[in-house]
């Protein structure tokens, strides 16, 4: 028997002494606000809690070892210091997606208590075991200086309150009940007679497989049943553009990657279909892999029954080689990016749920209708009868988009007609689902005597691995961005989309648009020292403005690339070693695709609307930017909005994608207000009891790159931007500048938050992050080994605002939430090379 207390409770254990302490609380006390981030790595620190006054992991803690111990989980905490703990970090804008958010509240509570006046560098000691992928940390050490000031003043905090309208730095939806673990993420969520379930993985990257013995799996206490490929009533085949990815290999069929599915196990507890996931037999015939690009381009081995160059992308503006001959200046170089994992901090899980003759599926993907749809199809139901509901999910980036364990979820649930959780744990997921491609750039860029610029030639090559995802999308972003924010007149560009036998790669934040950045910004320097052209003059000189064109034709308006320069020159002109780098990025999903949003708002009474749209929560703050249109509309009250994401209010919309949220939904509340306003007219909310409105809009006007058209529309609308690099004199990064160009600055808390994530988010893939494979197989599947910059890592960032409206956005504003990282690795390379001259070709720059 081990005796402790817990949230001043006595608790006399006589479980298994080797148990983790995270488990424990977790599974057996039901207490959830300590959160399961990297699987008992002892990594990410989103399970802090406090033992005998320190702060430590549950996760890397064993039972055995908590013998006469006092542990607190934030749940216990006295309410006033968690209270002003937690309102400092909503106040300070230092909760975003909000996983890891209960962690570092708990941690802050133990450095206050011994450290009541911190530093800065002694707040970013103590958070350093604690990872955020989504806030740079910024935030959250603001965050902690002000509780550290509220306590010593003895003051009480309170969450900010605005009227809600566009400009107010209104806290983020839901972020008090986030940051002290009250809202449920889909791993916190109990159902009554929840069964669980785990997956069986190929053990090869490419193998046919002659046999699944799941026998021993079937007699093991617990177990409910295995299920195969066999079994799925539907389609064995799903994907967002392309159909080539297969919910579980079959019998007789081939293996594409290391993370395709073979089997699922549904048991009465997932330690059971764990254990049972290991009795799987199955027998192979091993394969030769093609696991490098130029090796698939052969096609001597494909990956599917067809090339494996599933699309060239080509963009020819003009003669190229005429131009160049032409030109005074050209330079020309072999880049290459790497692959990297998002590293968002919950991992993923969903619960199928039998609902009569269908499903519902509790979900934290980034496209609520595109898994109704895939669920639907893999069920051979019709898509109404799968009810899909969001809960915002912790951090996503562009991972969540694809299907992953929702599928096989609502499977399982289905067949055997009882709920079903599948969560996958950390190893899992970076097994699983897709990355940033690896991208191989030839290019060659000139310039005439006066420093403008002449011509590109691009030749790239992405590794879109297994599956197809939306590879296509990013190599044409690759291609459509290859002239960054620069009118460059002549262009010979071409992006390949590849199949691999490795990892898919897929959406991440940036979206090939900060792979080609890194190529082209390099040369823009090269030019500069070839020419004798002062580097931010050069740039400035050759940027975007009004009626130019970028690489695909499109000619741009509302660009505020010059502006964003001009918020950097002073810095420019001060540093002794600096790179710089322009930026554009798209809004939207554009290249002839249809980018649309609905809204329904339901006037309950007067005290209370319901907002419901289609897209994701993941902290980038789209629930906001909702609810802070539709008060500026208005003119209601913020705290009388309620927020839902349901596939039961049939407003299909696609993925939460591209930069694009923002502008589809505060366009569609903008829509839907204008009827409301109609019938307030000589009323009030209140005889509006009762009435539901809907708003719409759509942009179905671009082209496809490379297309015939007279006037090339690639995207509805780009966001802009310029960095600045400072180095200290031993080299070091010492402060990026980050000026951005978002039309119309619509949360100016946010909009930092969103851009100094993002930065870190770009520091670490330019220095540091890396997920290398080798024949087709992880050289590490830990958190820790994917290198995420921590808090005492990350350089000072300095976010400065730049609103040059946009002719379509909401109040003329333009996507943040991926242009803050496209520019940051050519950025810091660039400082590099002005330091010791060095031009860095690879990412990551830092790599051993």
């Amino acid at each position: 028997m081990i005796g402790f207390t817990l949230n001043n409770e006595k608790i006399a254990y006589d479980g298994n002494p080797e148990k983790k302490l995270l488990g424990f609380l977790r599974n057996e006390k039901e207490i959830t606000s300590p959160k399961d981030g990297c699987s008992e790595q002892g990594v990410c620190g989103a399970c802090t809690v406090e033992i005998n006054g320190k702060a430590r992991m549950a996760c890397t803690v064993k039972m055995r070892n908590l013998q006469d111990a006092s542990i607190f989980t934030l749940e216990g905490i006295p309410e006033n210091i968690r209270d002003i703990i937690a309102k400092s970090f909503v106040n300070e804008g230092a909760v975003q997606c909000g996983f890891c958010s209960p962690g570092f509240v708990m941690r802050t509570k133990v450095l206050l208590a011994n450290n009541p006046s911190p530093t800065i560098e002694e707040i970013r000691k103590a958070i350093r075991p604690n990872l955020c992928r989504c806030t740079g940390y910024k935030k959250i050490e603001n965050g902690v200086l002000a509780a550290a000031t509220a306590l010593k003043e003895n003051k009480s905090v309170e969450i900010r309150k605005t009227d809600g309208k566009i400009g107010t730095s209104h806290p983020k939806y839901d972020a008090y009940e986030t940051a002290i673990g009250k809202r449920d993420f889909v791993n916190d969520i109990k159902i009554k007679g929840l069964l669980h379930s785990a997956l069986k993985f190929s053990d090869f990257p490419r193998a046919k497989v002659i046999s699944i013995d799941a026998s021993k799996a079937k007699k093991l206490d617990g177990v409910k049943q295995v299920f195969t490929a066999k079994d799925i009533p539907g389609q064995r085949t799903i994907g967002l553009i392309f159909r080539d990815w297969e919910v579980m290999i079959s019998e007789g069929a081939t293996t594409n990657y290391i993370g395709d599915v073979l089997a699922g196990v549904v048991a009465t507890d997932e330690e059971t279909a764990r254990k049972a996931v290991e009795l799987i037999e199955v027998q192979y015939e091993e394969l030769q892999p093609v696991t490098d690009v130029f090796e698939a381009l052969k096609d001597e081995i494909t990956v599917h029954n067809r090339s494996n160059l599933l699309e060239n992308c080509i963009i020819k503006r003009g003669n190229a080689k005429e131009a160049f001959a032409k030109s005074a200046f050209t330079t020309k170089g072999h880049y290459e990016t790497q692959r990297i994992e998002h590293a968002f901090l919950e991992f993923e899980a969903a619960i199928g749920l039998p609902k009569d003759d269908g499903i519902e599926v509790i979900s934290q993907g980034q496209g609520i209708y595109e898994d109704q749809r895939q669920i639907s199809e893999i069920l051979n139901i019709n898509p109404e009868k799968v009810r899909v509901t969001l809960v915002p999910n912790g951090g996503g980036f562009g991972g969540k988009e694809d299907l992953s364990v929702q599928g096989h979820a609502a499977l399982f649930a289905f067949l055997l007609q009882q709920p079903v959780k599948l969560s996958l744990t950390r190893e899992e997921s970076i097994r699983m689902h897709p990355k940033r491609h690896p991208v191989f750039m030839d290019i060659e860029l000139g310039a005439d005597k006066n420093g403008k610029l002449t011509a590109i030639k691009l030749r790239a090559v992405g590794d879109t691995g297994a599956y197809a995802s939306v590879g296509t999308k990013v190599l044409e972003r690759v291609a459509g961005h290859a002239t960054a924010g620069y009118f460059v007149p002549v262009s010979d560009i071409e992006a390949k989309t590849v199949y691999t036998n490795n990892i898919p790669c897929g959406a991440m934040r940036g979206f090939g648009a900060n792979q080609v950045s890194f190529a082209i910004e390099a040369c823009i320097d090269e030019l500069c020292e070839k020419g004798g052209f002062d580097r931010w003059q050069f740039r400035y000189d050759n940027a975007l403005v009004d009626g130019l064109r970028t690489s695909t034709g499109q000619k741009v308006f509302g660009v505020g690339i010059r502006a964003c320069l001009e918020k950097l020159k002073p810095y420019y002109e001060n540093a002794k070693y600096s790179g710089i780098a322009c930026a554009i990025k798209n809004s939207g999903v554009g290249n002839g695709m249809a980018d649309f949003s609905d809204v329904k708002i339901h006037i309950k009474t007067e005290n209370h609307i319901l907002l419901e749209h289609g897209w994701t929560e993941m902290g980038q703050g789209v629930h906001n930017m909702a609810l802070q249109t539709l008060c500026n509309e208005l003119g209601i009250k913020p705290e009388i909005i309620e927020i839902r994401v349901d596939t039961n209010a049939e407003i299909k919309t696609g993925m939460t994608t591209s930069s694009r949220a923002t502008a589809l939904v505060g366009n569609a509340v903008i829509d839907a207000s204008k009827k409301i306003r109609k019938d307030l007219e000589g009323k009030t909310i209140k005889d509006l009891a009762g009435n539901v409105y809907k708003g719409r809009w759509i942009c179905d006007w671009t082209t496809k790159p490379g297309a015939k058209a007279d006037e090339p529309i690639t995207h509805y609308s780009y966001g802009y931007a310029a960095q600045l690099c400072v180095l200290d004199d031993k080299g070091n990064i010492d402060t990026i500048y980050a000026a951005h160009d978002v039309g119309k600055i619509m949360n100016p808390m946010l909009f930092e938050g969103q851009v100094e994530g993002a930065v870190h988010m770009g520091t670490g893939y330019a220095l540091t992050e890396d997920l290398p494979m080798k024949e087709g197989r992880l050289i590490s599947d830990k958190l820790r080994d994917c290198k995420v910059l921590r808090a005492h890592e990350t350089p000072n960032i300095v976010v400065l605002g730049v609103e040059v409206k946009d002719q379509h956005g909401p109040y003329g504003a333009k996507g943040v939430g991926e242009i803050g990282l496209v520019p940051t690795a050519a950025t810091i390379a660039n400082a590099f090379f002005m330091f010791d001259g060095k031009r860095r070709t690879r990412l990551p720059m830092m790599r051993k």
